[in-house]
């Protein structure tokens, strides 16, 4: 027997694709560990845990990971308001970092010498793992299969390849022929791409959408929730008609992916610009986090600065969502960026209240002591300590580079 070329850590999903890479890295003379994250996803975590190791990896590793995915990046990116292209909320993008810190624990106690993944050669997952890899060992090395031409991706050609790969090693898998698109899931979202969505004119089926309701199909009755927020982060929902209340993080957005998801809320379906230049139609759904970010632009509006969230959106919200799809997580750039959240974020305390109905998320109203909101001085019905005559200086000041720019553009005919 040939002398081993070295352990392989592999993130491992239980389907064709890292199945078969599984299979063909112990071809070439590895010894694989695979390795799962249970980030919220649906799974059967058991089939792949006996699937794995039927196919030949040393050991299996499933590792929790759902309760650090909600705190460290699910909700630092609901303070940031973060979204890409102004419409995808980042939901693949938001796990990459924990599964590769993830991924990077069990390499090290196992002296993995190597980490491997299924990745596509044309996506984002390639450059966002990769990226955090290097990011916290430096000198790991990394064996990206779709990436090798002759030893892979020329050997197998097309999906129909690698099924007759599988059935070569007697790997089982499960025919798709009938929902032709590729899928990433997790407790924030699920995506789907590829096959017949690859037509960006082409409406997604009925029956691809997994987690939410139709829409159309969604009770005719709405249901009104209140989230309670302090320092930008949900403390408790409050679910009247269940009688129900939740404190626990994870627990909150567990309980709002359920709301959102019975009321048809969260599908998008989009073409975005990928990070490595490709332009790309996908098909997301956020069923929670639509609710959540909802309601904590709302409580923005009546708790924070107007400086202090112009300089946020403009900076905080564009550079952190671009840090995430880009897979720049374990960078210096992200530090800097993420320390600025808990000052931008201190007054945002209060309570939202909303009506879920039929996809929609409608505000119903919002309420909060901290005191920058003064209805009296907003009202239109008193002064409320507020004198209008202020007024008169304020414009004629503002006004000054206006004129002299009015005046320059009548002298050359410009008007």
């Amino acid at each position: 027997m040939s002398e081993s070329k070295g352990r392989v850590l592999l993130a491992y999903s239980g389907g064709l694709d890292t199945s078969c890479i599984l299979a063909w890295l112990i071809e070439e003379g590895y010894e694989v560990i695979a390795f799962m994250a249970d980030v919220g996803q649906e799974e059967d975590f058991e089939a792949a845990r006996k699937k794995a190791l039927a196919v030949g990896a040393k050991k299996f590793y499933l590792v929790d990971l759902k309760r650090e995915f909600v705190t460290e990046l699910i909700y630092p990116a609901l303070q940031a308001n973060c979204i890409y292209e102004n419409v995808y909320l980042l939901g693949t993008s938001l796990a990459r970092p924990i599964i590769a810190r993830g991924m990077m624990s069990i390499a090290e106690k196992e002296g993995c010498h190597f980490v491997s993944h299924g990745c596509t050669g044309k996506g984002n997952d390639q450059v966002r793992f990769e990226l955090a890899f290097y990011g916290l060992k430096p000198d790991i090395k990394v064996i990206a299969p779709w990436r090798i031409p002759a030893e892979f991706y020329h050997r197998f050609a097309g999906r129909q390849a690698l099924l007759a790969y599988a059935a070569e090693k007697k790997i089982p898998v499960q025919q798709t022929a009938a929902k032709p698109w590729s899928t990433d899931e997790n407790l924030f979202h699920i995506s789907y791409e590829a096959g017949i969505l690859e037509d960006p004119d082409t409406t997604p089926p009925a029956d691809m959408w997994k987690l939410t309701t139709d829409p159309e199909q969604a009770p005719q009755t709405p249901q009104r929730i209140s989230i309670e927020f302090a320092a930008g982060l949900p403390v408790k929902v409050t679910v009247p008609d269940e009688n129900k209340v939740y404190t626990d993080g994870v627990e909150i957005f567990l309980a709002l992916n359920a709301l959102a998801r019975k009321h048809g809320i969260g599908r998008i379906d989009i073409v975005e610009n990928r990070f490595i230049g490709v332009k790309s139609r996908g098909c997301y759904e956020s069923p929670g986090a639509t609710i959540l970010r909802a309601a904590h632009v709302d409580l923005e509006g009546l708790t924070l600065d107007r400086n202090v969230r112009a300089l946020r959106d403009q900076f905080v919200t564009i550079e952190l969502s671009r840090i995430l799809y880009n897979g720049h997580w374990f960078t210096p750039e992200r530090e800097f960026v993420i320390s600025s959240i808990p000052a931008s974020q201190k007054t945002v305390n209060g309570v939202v209240r909303l009506k879920l109905y039929k996809g929609n998320v409608v505000i119903e109203g919002r309420s909060s002591d901290e005191g920058l909101y003064d209805e009296k001085e907003s009202s239109m019905d008193e002064l409320g300590g507020f004198e209008p005559t202020d007024t008169t200086g304020f414009i004629a000041i503002e006004s000054i580079r206006i004129k002299k720019w009015a005046q320059a553009n009548i002298r050359k005919g410009r008007v």
